[in-house]
């Protein structure tokens, strides 16, 4: 019987094999030719074009296959033991439980074909859907795949990881430090303060110039040429990963977003990752019938409860070439992917990670939102563009970021105990050699709209640069030597120096206002007339790198209107001092807390205004070409 099909199906000159066997389970012809077509356009199996594009539903698919080889259908494999992951998934088979064994097969595309056309099988095979294959194997590995999520990086690298916190040389040095500086400013103040103020004036120096130094490079937010548009067939698998957690109020939106994205459905691979609690997503996401190449994954239970180990539960399960971490309130521009794709063409292999440019959609809702805003456009699209280009370490942002899946795999992917995992990892690409370039594509973000929420959000990400500095600094030799020098200045200056300027920016911004209305005059002596010269220049310089980035930002986002608040800087830099404060509380207290930002929230929309104006443009222009 099975050289009967398999000469039906090779008899076929049209339907390629792992869909011809459909025609004889009832399905149109007509549907299945234009699969066909679709796979020889898109250069994929005529399987994946009738799943990922909803065509046909998985559980009927796969019912259909285990009619056509006369084989048992299971939709709950109870799998042994001995099933691996991801192995087991990726492969789409696994053995099965019991006395009697044999396997539970997912075939898909060429092993989906072999198997129509190969030669009688001795072992014992029953058919299941992937989804179905991929459930029974998190059933029975949950605890371990929970565990490699949270613990893969520590296990393999104890000294990147933020899991144990500052070591006991960490916390004894630190002591012995802050002690013998107390001990000094009070014998000796001249001679103290100047030696703090040249050590901390370093790390201060080296983010005034690399602020500076990004505003002088030219990054416009859209690239000067596009790309040419590459064929579908030659584009790789592209893999999405959104993490969730109560996002029910955009789920949908969030779907739309991905739905909007240029690039052919069937080579997207999207993991929808939830928790296990997280009911009303999930409810969410089912009444919104996901179209085939999405998929949701439930991460097992386990610690920490946070995005990088949902994140790290899915990318052993990524199968694209590429893979990009999308947040759930993300509307990424739709040509994105494709504009990733070429540029990772056009860059040196050593180039791991593309940041794309990330500006807040809803900034009419708030003085706060207004303000993140100026922030992100200093941000993302004036410093960050400019570390890349001048090859400094670059602190990821957490979102939008494209990274080759090979290498995102190879270092381990996310350290699930720091609650800034982008940032940490843009360092950790930095020391094992690996680059991260700019991408001139924009994503909107919706910003928190009240100072409750962006204090809790900011917290966190001030407490997550502290973990940073200090993973980093377990073995600074060991830093310097893979980081070489500038790039560990750098690096040092982009973590401690951001975290030790905000910490001190009041008392510095206080004493400066203190000096200027007392009039007081230029210390006599040296040593003191030497630290109130360098404090006075970098707190000059500090300013111009505050505002200039900002201005720029704004300019290149014709975010014009926004430049009078640009006045309140200073102000909002205050509120990051004390968002600084209480992350190092927390730190101490809960260091591995994630305070969960709630989305949904906005009441404006900047990318839609932009839709509605280019939608009102199109219309007015087929009105002039109308015929009378």
């Amino acid at each position: 019987m099975r050289q009967g099909l398999a000469e039906q199906a090779s008899q076929s000159t049209v339907l390629p094999v792992e869909i011809g066997f459909l025609a004889r389970h009832g399905y149109p012809p007509r549907m299945l030719h234009d699969a066909s077509m679709i796979a020889e356009l898109t250069g994929v199996s005529g399987d994946a074009v009738l799943l990922k594009q909803g065509w046909i539903k998985e559980a009927d698919f796969y019912r259909a296959l285990a009619a056509e080889l006369n084989l048992p259908f299971v939709s709950n494999p109870q799998l042994s033991r001995t099933a691996c992951h991801p192995e087991s998934i990726l492969a789409g088979l696994a053995p099965l439980a019991g006395r009697h064994g044999g396997f539970v097969v997912a075939p898909r595309g060429g092993t989906l074909a072999r198997l129509l056309q190969g030669p009688p099988y001795t072992t014992p095979l029953a058919i299941t859907t992937p989804s179905s294959l991929r459930n029974a194997v998190f059933r029975i590995e949950g605890r371990m795949i929970a565990h490699r999520a949270a613990y893969d990086l520590h296990q393999a690298i104890p000294a990147l990881s933020s899991c144990d916190g500052a070591s006991i040389t960490q916390i004894l040095g630190s002591i012995i430090l802050a002690l013998g500086s107390s001990i000094c400013t009070v014998a000796a103040p001249h001679i103290g303060i100047t030696v703090i103020s040249v050590f901390i004036g370093l790390l201060f120096l080296g983010i005034i110039v690399l602020r500076l130094a990004s505003s002088v490079l030219s990054n416009p937010v859209q690239p000067v040429e596009p790309p040419p548009r590459i064929p579908d067939a030659a584009l790789p698998t592209y893999t999405i990963i959104v993490p969730l957690y109560h996002e029910r109020r955009i789920a949908s939106r969030l779907i739309a977003a991905l739905k909007r994205l240029d690039y052919p459905a069937v080579k997207l691979d999207i993991k929808l990752v939830l928790e296990l609690d997280d009911e009303e997503t999930m409810a969410a996401l089912r009444s919104l019938h996901l179209p085939g190449n999405m998929e949701i994954i439930i991460a097992p239970t386990g610690e920490p409860r946070t995005k990088p180990r949902a994140l790290n539960v899915a990318l052993p399960l990524a199968r694209g070439r590429y893979t990009v971490v999308y947040d759930a309130e993300d509307m990424p521009e739709p040509s994105q992917l494709r504009l990733a794709h070429a540029a990772f063409m056009q860059a040196h292999r050593n180039v791991a990670c593309l940041q794309a440019r990330l500006t807040i959609d809803n900034t009419n809702d708030s003085w706060i939102t207004r303000l993140f805003t100026i922030e992100y456009a200093a941000l993302f699209d004036v410093f960050n563009p400019g570390l890349a280009t001048i090859g400094s370490p670059v602190p990821l942002g957490g979102t939008s970021n494209h990274f080759r899946t090979a290498i995102l795999k190879k270092i381990h992917g996310w350290d699930a105990w720091n609650v800034t995992e982008d940032a940490d990892l843009g360092i950790r690409l930095a020391r094992f050699g690996y680059d991260v370039a700019d991408l001139a594509s924009s994503t909107f973000e919706e910003a928190p709209s009240t100072f409750k929420a962006w204090m809790g959000q900011r917290t966190r990400w001030m407490k997550g640069f502290m973990q940073t500095s200090i993973a980093h600094a377990h073995k600074p030799t060991s830093t310097l030597a893979q980081l070489g020098f500038w790039r560990f200045y750098a690096a040092a200056a982009l973590m401690a120096g951001t975290v030790l300027s905000a910490l001190i920016y009041p008392f510095c911004t206080g004493l400066v206002i203190i000096l200027w209305f007392t009039g007081a005059s230029w210390p006599d002596k040296p040593l003191y007339a030497l630290w109130y010269a360098q404090s006075l220049s970098l707190f000059a310089f500090g300013v111009g790198s505050l505002f200039i980035p900002a201005w720029i930002g704004l300019h290149r986002r014709r975010l014009w209107k926004l430049l009078p608040w640009t006045a309140l800087l200073p102000l909002y830099y205050g509120l990051v001092s004390l968002a600084a404060w209480r992350g190092l509380w927390e730190l101490v207290n809960d260091a591995h807390r994630w305070n969960k930002t709630s989305h949904g929230l906005a009441r404006t929309s900047r990318l839609g205004m932009l839709q509605k104006h280019h939608a009102n443009v199109v219309k007015t222009k087929s009105l002039k070409i109308a015929p009378p």
